[in-house]
């Protein structure tokens, strides 16, 4: 059974469609690309005729809409062509789940056209420089006044936000709160005055795609910027669009694996040593094995999370674990695939070194592993253990 069976025969076709777009337009230019840290425009323009960036928005408002088993295999293979250019779609569909699930019919109906077609991309503005994954300690206020809000503050590591017609702001609208959490909102807010990309983040891989500083300084939003038009809901909401960013970011890792793993066992057919292919040597099979052992059990951990966020259930710990062990095994499976190319692993004429610089931004990003770890144990004490 192929994985792909899960799916529709029009999703079926969506994940072929991305499949071929990666081989012929994506390997060919990636290396390119990645070493110079160029944006790719002309991948992008294609992602969006392809309409990838539509896949979370209905019909009627201008997407194709698809399960979260076909997103999360969407995903993946555009990983697997350059981890990259999933980051570029990944907080706008998240985005887009949060207008969906939480926004008022407006604010629906002026940002979702645009975004499914790709005309306008969304990113969200969560981590500042002092708080990381303690999103309760965050500085960033919005004061309301007679013309609407007043922000000021600073986010960081916030991807695609100088090309982001669009940015979930979580801030704090009643610092006054306690809890912290019942005093914070989601702005939606967009590029102008007050609003300051102060620097681009130097990173070690996830090159292309800009990682930057958010600065506001007496920026202006208006009185209808709250998402669903209530404060104080932010964080809560900010919490259920995290399950999809967790899947999403779990798919990355699959793709990243794959790659790897695909590249692996190519070199391992062609490489030679003491007269035979490597891949007959055991130490080298005994690494295939366990790579695509612990690929395949991820995959089935992420659709799993995916099938059961399509039920309308709560996936914080089922997205939490397959993030977790994903991006572990991405890691992993990274690291055997240097080992297995030798020294050409360590070469930049290869895609290997790439995968191994890649593969660590998963275990941080969307909630260190340490924060999953934690979210795991809490609902598991809350539900009485795993559901059977």
């Amino acid at each position: 059974m192929s994985t792909l069976d899960i799916l529709s025969e029009a999703e079926r076709d969506i994940v072929g469609v991305v499949r071929d777009f990666v081989d012929k337009e994506v390997r060919p230019v990636v290396r390119e690309l990645e070493h110079g840290d160029i944006y790719p425009e002309a991948l992008i323009a294609q992602m969006k005729r392809l309409g990838v960036f539509g896949l979370a928005v209905p019909a009627e408002y201008g997407g194709t809409p698809v399960s979260a088993p076909c997103f999360v295999l969407v995903t993946e293979e555009l990983a697997r062509g350059w981890m990259s250019l999933a980051g570029a779609m990944g907080g706008h569909t998240v985005v887009a789940e949060l207008l969906l699930r939480h926004g008022t019919e407006e604010q629906k109906r002026r940002f979702l056209p645009p975004m499914a077609s790709g005309e306008i991309r969304a990113t969200m503005a969560l981590t500042e420089p002092g708080g990381g994954s303690d999103l309760q300690a965050m500085r960033t206020v919005a004061r309301r006044d007679g013309e609407g809000y007043r922000v000021d503050g600073t986010k960081t590591w916030i991807t695609n936000s100088r090309r982001s017609g669009l940015i979930a702001l979580l801030c704090k609208t009643d610092p006054a709160a306690s809890p912290p959490h019942k005093g914070m909102s989601l702005l939606l807010v967009e590029h102008g005055p007050g609003l300051t990309v102060s620097r681009d983040l130097p990173k070690l891989g996830y090159k292309g795609v800009e990682s930057c500083e958010l600065s506001f300084d007496c920026y202006r939003a208006g009185p209808d910027a709250v998402l669903g038009g209530v404060e104080g809901r932010g964080f809560a909401q900010m919490m259920r669009g995290l399950e999809t960013g967790r899947l999403q970011v779990a798919a990355r890792a699959l793709g990243v694996g794959r790659a790897a793993l695909e590249d692996s066992l190519a070199y391992a057919q062609q490489r030679e040593a003491f007269g035979r292919p490597i891949w007959q040597h055991q130490s080298i099979g005994n690494y295939l094995a366990d790579m695509a052992t612990s690929l395949s059990a991820a995959r089935q951990l992420t659709l799993h999370a995916a099938r059961e966020a399509d039920a309308g259930r709560r996936v914080d710990m089922e997205a939490g674990m397959a993030k977790l062990f994903a991006s572990e095994t991405a890691l992993q499976i990274a690291v055997n695939a240097v080992r297995i190319h030798g020294g050409h692993g360590y070469s930049t004429e290869f895609d290997v070194e790439r995968y191994f610089r890649d593969a660590p931004l998963m275990i941080v990003g969307e909630g260190t592993n340490e924060i999953q770890r934690d979210v795991i144990t809490r609902r598991l004490i809350e539900r009485g253990g795993l559901d059977t």
